[in-house]
Order: C-alpha cells, then structure tokens, then sequence
C-alpha cells in the first residue's frame, strides 16, 4: 500500500491521510565501493559484479557513477547489493554519504536491461516490494525481459534512513495520542504544537545531516547513478503512485536518458500540499460513497438501505469518536482521526471494502479491534512495535518537497474549503501542517511542469476512481509530459496494474517490453 500524499498532524482534523561480519566479509565490501573486487574473490565467493556504463560524467560524480555492485544471494532467489551515493549532490565527496540498499531478480529468459521499481509513499519501501511480493510487482512476461530491481530511495527503510523516535510508546503518542484540551482552542493548538515540535526535535537528534538531503530531486539523481552503475544507458522504470513522480521528475531532468517509463496512479507534479489534502479528501469521501451504495445494496450491510442516511451515520460517527474516543484494550484510544486512517486505509482497493463493514459492525458495539488493525497496517505497526520507518520518512520527504503554509487566516479558509468539499470525514480547522512547520529545513525547489523535452514515449496511468491519486492528475501529467501517453482505467482503487486487467497489463509489458504505444487512449473497463 502507497501513502497518501497529506502531511498533515495525525492528531489534527482533518486528520492526516498519511502512511522493515567477518573481516572477509567486510573486506569484500570495501573493494566492491571501491570498484576493485579481484575477479578470482567474485568468483569464489559466489558474487556478481555489475559493469557500469563508460558515460562521461563531472570528476567528483565518478567514483559514484563508477562503483560497482556486488550483488550477493539474499534468499528465494533473489540478490541483494548496496550502493553509495553522495549526502548532497550540489557537494559530492563532501562530508557522509548515503547507503542505498537494492534487491533484484535476474531476467528468467533473454535479458533486455533493468527494470526499476518503485512502490510509492513517500516512504514505502522499494526493496521489500520486489523482494517479498515479485510476483505482484510485474508480471511473468516482464521477468523474462528484465532483472527486476527495487530499491529504498535515501530516508527510507534499508537504505540511510529517517529517524525520529527510537521508543514505540513515543511514537504510539505522536500517532494516536488525543489532546485534553477542547478542540480548537488555543490550549489544544498548543498541546498539537508541542507534540510536533518533540517529533521533529527526535528527527533531528536521530537524523543528523542526512534530513535535509531526502527530497525526490536527489532520489532522482540516485536512480540516475543506479542506472548508470547496473550498466544501462536508458532507464526503464515502473513507478506506482509517488513513485510516479520519481520517474516524471527522472524525465525531466534526464529526457536523453528515458528509455520506457509507466506511472501508475500518477501524481501531479505541479499542485501544492492544499491542492493535494483538497482532491485526496474529495476522492476518499466519494469512494467511502461508492462503498456505502454497493454495501447498503448487500443483505449483510451494517447500514440502512439509504445512502445518505449510511453518509450521515458515518459523519456522526466521527462526530461521537472526536467528543467520546473508545478505548482499546492496550490503552489506545480509537478517535476520529484514527477512524479517518482506518476508513482510507481500506478505500484503497475494493479488496479491502470487506474489512470496512466488519470496522461498522464492530464499532456500533464499541469494538475497535479492526479499525486499528486497519491503521496499525497503514502506519507499520506490529504487536506494539513499528516494523518499518514508512511514516518518519514521508513526513521527512514531503516537509522538503512542499512549501509550507504558514499564515493563520489562510490555513483556517483552506481547511473549510476542504471541509466543505468533504463534510461528511472533515471539518474545520485552525491547523495547518504544525510538523513542517516545525522542520529544520525548507522547500527550495518549485512546482513546476514537467516537460521531458525529447524524451521516449512515457506511459501514464490513471484510474478514474483513484481516492488517493485522482485521475485529473493522470490526465494533467500525461498533457504536461511533451512523450506523455495516457492510458485510462475506469475502475475503483488505487493504481490499475495490480488489478490484472488484461487490458491493461497487456498494454503496460508490451510497451516496457517492445517500446509500443497505444495509438489511442483505450479506456480499460474494471
């Protein structure tokens, strides 16, 4: 599952639709980054070595752009290496560089290059996508013509990472803790303040220097040097949700070196944090809609046959939770914003709709046990541990990635623009985003179209009944885009390749694997 975009306090309303030695050994290792492994030691050892490409690039990108991976068994036959790239790409070989950890599956028939893959988040990691669920990642068709490779951008699981809190109660406060003030008062803003302002102060003693060098435009430039150290002079990518705007940001900035990219479930890299809490919160409520209408159509629904009155039990739900929260049994409370996670957690794939009816039943009991199933598996959260880094690093990322609204009379007009286009799951606010406006580091990039100038056809993917990635962001890439090619699927949930549409999946490994594009947009069926 990808993160929404929304960096918003958890604790806030509307709430946030946010978000796993020998010295031989270690020898061996040193001459790998160094790019001077004997070929007798890979060969004894079992080891591959990739061959990076000759391409010209300045004098203090080589020893980056040079290394080579040594690439080592890591189970079910997967491989796994670690590259090195530079901390601040403006100052290579200054100060600490970062550890990008990758895992790859080797093409099963004719290799054609590499395929990279990107699960989305910001956040979400790229290596145990691929590791753990290959078979879900790509199709069978695109391992014969691919090794497969995933990778934890910087900030982000195996790779350097993000980190904020170190003990699971503190974070357990941070995410589900509810203020004792009353809502909206300057008591309550200040209780809100202060938990962001602890948060970002553990991110800074736990993180050093490596916080304000996350922001996708250096994720970019690592993928570039990745590409380049595995030996291919194009790249061919396959991004899902933020991943999406990794790859349209890589085209971009490298258009002579796209070779074919899809983006499914795309974002738009032009919209401001407002624009995207604004169009995520209109898309989750009418997919909660779309729940409720085929739901109060089934004998088992916990609503009335009426939809509206189904939307008006929901709105007082949350009403009830943000006055009256429910205790869980390990002394969590279950609040409004949890609901609100727990809700979007399962709007994200029709799969998942199941889960919601049996959160209404259990509620109308006061039994919360599977509505924090839902927001413990957003957030990374296993028998009372935090098993990945998933939400430090989105709020890490996205602080960096987005200017920051921070006049008080704007962020109260935004929120009720949000609240009216979403009444039923939002309401007012005097909040803006009190953790990035608490971060060490501002937003120095712009946002701004995204063109490829002269770059290969690049396939865009849209699903029209995307709550998390609307499909006007498909349409507004594929046109920004001057290769774009929009390829639409008229369905519910979020991204469509995972669906298995053949009408989809065919089009998608036909091109990643021929570079063919459909003439027209199809409009894929669900």
């Amino acid at each position: 599952m990808t993160a929404p975009a929304s960096t918003l306090s958890p604790a806030s309303r509307p709430a946030a639709r946010l978000r796993r030695a020998a010295t031989a050994m270690v020898l061996i290792g040193v001459l790998a980054l160094s790019g001077c492994v004997p070929a007798w030691l890979a060969d004894l050892t079992g080891q591959d070595r990739s061959t990076p490409t000759s391409e010209e690039v300045d004098a203090a990108l080589e020893p980056y752009y040079r290394q080579v991976l040594v690439w080592n068994d890591c189970g079910g036959g997967a491989q796994c290496a670690t590259a090195i790239a530079p901390l601040d790409w403006e100052q290579p070989g200054e100060g600490d560089d970062v550890e990008l950890a990758l895992v790859r599956y080797r093409a099963t028939e004719q290799k054609q290059g590499s395929l990279f893959v990107n699960p989305g988040g910001p956040g979400a990691s790229g290596f145990d996508f691929v590791r753990d669920s290959i078979d879900f990642a790509v199709s069978e068709r695109l391992r014969e013509g691919f090794d497969v490779i995933g990778w934890d951008p910087r900030g982000v699981g195996r790779s350097s990472a993000v980190t904020c809190y170190t003990d699971p109660a503190d974070m357990d406060e941070f995410i589900y803790g509810v203020p004792e003030a009353e809502y909206g008062s300057p008591a309550w803003v200040d209780e809100l303040t202060a938990s962001a302002e602890r948060f970002v102060d553990a991110c800074v003693e736990n993180s050093g220097p490596l916080l304000e060098h996350v922001d996708t435009d250096s994720t970019v430039r690592d993928l570039d040097m990745l590409r380049a150290v595995v030996g291919d002079e194009a790249l061919h990518y396959f991004g899902y949700s933020y991943g999406t705007e990794i790859g349209a940001r890589y085209a971009d900035r490298f258009p002579e070196r796209v070779g074919r990219l899809v983006l499914d479930g795309a974002t738009d890299p032009t919209t401001t944090q407002f624009e995207v809490v604004l169009a995520q919160s209109i898309g989750f409520e009418a997919a909660l809609t779309t729940y409720l209408t085929e739901c109060t159509a089934a004998a088992t629904c916990p609503f009335p046959a009426d939809v509206e009155a189904a939307l008006a039990l929901v709105e007082q739900l949350y009403q009830r939770l943000a006055d009256e929260p429910i205790p869980a049994e390990d002394g969590r409370l279950f609040s409004d914003s949890v609901l609100d996670i727990a809700i979007a957690t399962a709007l994200y794939d029709e799969g998942s709709w199941e889960f919601l009816s049996q959160m209404f039943t259990e509620l109308r009991s006061g039994v919360v046990e599977t509505g924090f199933l839902l927001a413990d598996f957003y957030y990374g959260r296993e028998n009372g541990e935090y098993v990945d880094n998933s939400l430090e690093a989105f709020i890490a990322i996205n602080c960096l990635d987005y200017p920051v609204e921070r006049d008080p009379q704007t962020i109260i007009e935004q929120n009720e623009q949000i609240a009216e286009a979403a009444p039923v799951t939002s309401e007012p606010s005097p909040l803006g985003d009190v953790v990035c406006q608490s971060w060490p580091h501002e937003f120095e990039g712009e946002l701004a179209p995204v063109r490829g100038e002269g770059a290969a056809p690049i396939l865009v993917i849209g699903t029209t009944g995307d709550p998390a990635t609307p499909y006007v962001w498909a349409e507004a890439l594929a046109d920004q885009l001057e290769s774009g090619v929009l390829l639409t699927y008229d369905g519910e949930g979020h991204i469509a390749y995972d669906e298995g549409d053949p009408c989809i999946n065919d089009l998608v490994d036909d091109y990643l694997l021929t570079g063919a594009v459909p003439a027209a947009d199809p409009v894929c069926a669900g």
